[in-house]
């Protein structure tokens, strides 16, 4: 019992109650505006798409807000207050919710990343080969593609087409190609958005490139930690504003830490800079950070990292739990389904 009590476990369990909230929210709300979502400016990804759905994420309406509004402003058809305002407002909701979780929103809210740490499971206990870190020339090349899918596909792309310089698929290119349009629509008995689109060459394009990003990173999760969080333009937003908010991950001093490499190591998006020495107690929410709280779970030294919400300590590194935590993952990781399956 003692193995289920630890910061993995709680936050599964937190994972899976906005899973639920998330995809199927609109089957718990009595109210007179039950069918609404409660905030456009979520800063994780849940689908507009899936009409049972709670929320949905900030990207979506930056996207229209680009596309319908801001572009007036350039060819004149509203003033510029009327323009920006819009989008003044989601990133206003946005940095609130910043302030208030920080890039927890990513590690323990967002259905996508949820979804894509069970496929890793699934595919611990099927025996697959994992790729524990990425190497250091590769997450060279990873780590900026999410602030070029952020640029183009969330403001430039859906700029333009506002502006008549490119078609209307463009206007929501992020949310054509989306993993979670589709998982959260499926996730709902709703198979209309896995399908190829042939009403224009450009929506076929798209609806191509979405079916193919699904079902890559549902192979690559099996054996990649957080494959499409790693490329994922909410990330990159996330980013922005992480200075912002009251959760945080601080590395405390250089006299405790020995360099070991765990946190680095256990690190789903490959953070390695983490294990860097610091000499003072420091902010290390770095921009690939989800808040999951692995390194602080697997620190061997006290009090070396520590989550913290306005400076006070959430939960700290310690040699005791260390120990444990590590015997019960050598223990998950050496059983496989075919080691408890009936013979």
């Amino acid at each position: 019992m003692e193995k289920f009590l630890t910061l993995t476990w709680f936050r599964r369990l937190v994972q899976l109650f906005f899973f639920v909230i998330m995809v199927y929210g609109s089957l718990f709300m009595t109210t007179f505006y039950s069918e609404d979502k409660f905030t456009q400016a979520l800063p994780a990804l849940s689908c507009a798409y899936d009409k049972q759905s709670g929320d949905y994420c900030s990207l979506i309406p930056l996207q229209h807000q680009m596309d319908h509004v801001v572009s007036g402003a350039f060819t004149g058809s509203v003033n510029l207050m009327q323009a920006l305002l819009p989008t003044l407002i989601t990133l206003g909701t946005f940095v609130i919710l910043m302030v208030i979780l920080n890039k927890a929103f990513c590690g323990w809210v967002c259905p996508l990343g949820f979804f894509q740490e069970m496929i890793h499971s699934i595919g611990d206990k099927l025996g697959f080969k994992r790729f524990h870190t990425l190497s250091t020339s590769t997450l060279k090349k990873v780590r900026p593609i999410k602030w070029l899918m952020l640029a183009f596909l969330v403001f430039i792309f859906p700029l333009l087409t506002g502006l008549g310089f490119l078609g209307h698929e463009m206007g929501d290119p992020f949310c054509r190609v989306c993993p979670s349009r589709i998982l959260t629509t499926l996730a709902v008995g709703d198979t209309s958005q896995l399908y190829i689109d042939n009403s224009t060459t450009g929506y076929m394009i798209f609806s191509i490139i979405a079916d193919l990003l699904f079902g890559l990173m549902i192979a690559m999760a099996l054996t990649i930690k957080q494959p499409f969080c790693r490329i994922c333009p909410m990330l990159a937003l996330q980013a922005v504003f992480k200075k912002v908010g009251l959760l945080r991950l601080v590395k405390n001093g250089s006299s405790s830490c020995d360099n070991c490499g765990m946190c680095a190591k256990v690190c789903p998006t490959d953070i390695i800079e983490i294990q860097a020495v610091a000499e003072k107690p420091t902010n290390i929410t770095y921009a690939d950070c989800t808040l999951c709280g692995m390194c602080v779970e697997f620190c061997p030294d006290d009090n070396v990292l520590q989550l913290q919400y306005a400076g006070l300590p959430l939960f700290k590194s310690s040699k005791e739990y260390f120990k444990k935590r590590n015997k019960d993952q050598r223990s998950w990781e050496r059983t496989t389904w075919s080691d408890v399956a009936p013979k």
